[in-house]
């Protein structure tokens, strides 16, 4: 009797999702098409890719170092 017994889930959901399943599922696809197509564009260009994001370090050090010295006070202050 316990081998006729045949349990268990075998094919696709009858009822597609919706609200926000659906949102979360469509969302999950396009962050990983475009994932897919960020990976295949620095294959293809590596040379590009290093260059851009060691541009965009470069840049972000820059505006972190303006904003540091921006932030000291330039009066001299002594103890007297």
């Amino acid at each position: 009797m316990a081998n006729e017994l045949e349990a268990g889930f075998t094919g696709s959901p009858v009822e597609k999702p919706e609200g926000i399943r659906k949102v979360a599922s469509d969302t999950a696809s396009a962050i990983k098409r475009e994932a897919n197509a960020v990976a295949v564009g620095v294959t293809d260009h590596p040379q590009a890719a290093s260059s851009l994001i060691l541009g965009i370090g470069a840049a972000a050090f820059g505006i972190g170092y303006l904003l540091g010295r921006s932030s000291v006070s330039t009066r001299n202050r002594y103890w007297r």
